[in-house]
């Protein structure tokens, strides 16, 4: 289990401030948007449209903006154009990132992320440079008192689970990217309450921050990163000990 995932039960426990939650939209509208126009409208045949409009939902996100962000992507709305486009880098500590933005101007988004891992002390890596060390799979979240380790196995694992994390408060169900919906409903027809659902990229090795300004120099980073209006997700291969990222966020 990597101190990624932890520290991001951390901050979702915190709770979203309504500025934040309406950045969430406008991302989520933004991923919608792109997912329509690539693979169309339709959510049975678009399967990626259907993760993006869940994790809408799951975010509490209205209705309406569900619906005009997929009408933007079909074409039947006027909307901007997005390009997935995809970055590598390093934060401090040797800790490898991993960004994906959609922009509607590929040399200001690049030149701005460029500048954003300069500025925090990380540095922007050429293509390929830590793509390499990330693997795309689905990720299911649970509420920790929701269900037991063996009810989790007993009811996932047929459906397509790969692995169960206890991450403190919540458990992590991870699968293959294409299972993902496939495991949300084998939990719930089981009566298992089901947080979110996500497609991530999960490290296959982590580096370990073992000091408080260690973790705090490499977290600056991503929340800097995060903070990009064009930057959708951040991944990073760090792993922080429970002690280390309590003192942290103290």
């Amino acid at each position: 289990m990597s101190g990624h995932s932890k520290w991001h039960s951390i901050k979702h426990a915190k709770g979203a401030a309504d500025a934040a939650r309406g950045k969430q939209f406008a991302r989520l509208a933004r991923q919608i948007e792109v997912a329509a126009r690539s693979g169309g409208g339709d959510i049975e045949g678009n399967p990626t449209l259907r993760t993006m409009i869940q994790k809408a939902r799951d975010a509490s996100m209205p209705k309406d903006n569900i619906e005009r962000a997929i009408k933007r992507g079909t074409g039947e709305l006027e909307g901007v154009t997005y390009e997935n486009i995809t970055y590598e880098g390093y934060a401090t500590n040797g800790v490898a990132v991993y960004v994906e933005t959609l922009s509607d101007n590929r040399n200001r988004t690049g030149a701005e992320i460029k500048n954003v891992f300069t500025r925090n002390g990380g540095s922007l890596a050429e293509p390929g440079a830590v793509a390499w060390q990330f693997e795309r799979k689905g990720v299911v979240i649970i509420p920790h008192a929701a269900a037991t380790e063996d009810d989790l196995m007993l009811a996932a694992l047929d459906a397509g689970a790969e692995d169960i994390a206890d991450l403190g408060g919540t458990w992590q169900v991870t699968t293959a990217p294409t299972d993902v919906h496939a495991v949300r409903s084998a939990l719930e027809e089981a009566g298992i309450t089901v947080t979110s659902i996500d497609l991530t990229m999960l490290p296959s090795t982590t580096v370990e921050l073992d000091e408080a300004s260690k973790a705090k120099s490499v977290l600056r980073v991503i929340d800097a990163l995060e903070e990009h209006d064009d930057v959708q997700n951040v991944y990073a291969n760090f792993d922080i000990p429970e002690a280390v990222l309590e003192s942290v966020y103290a």
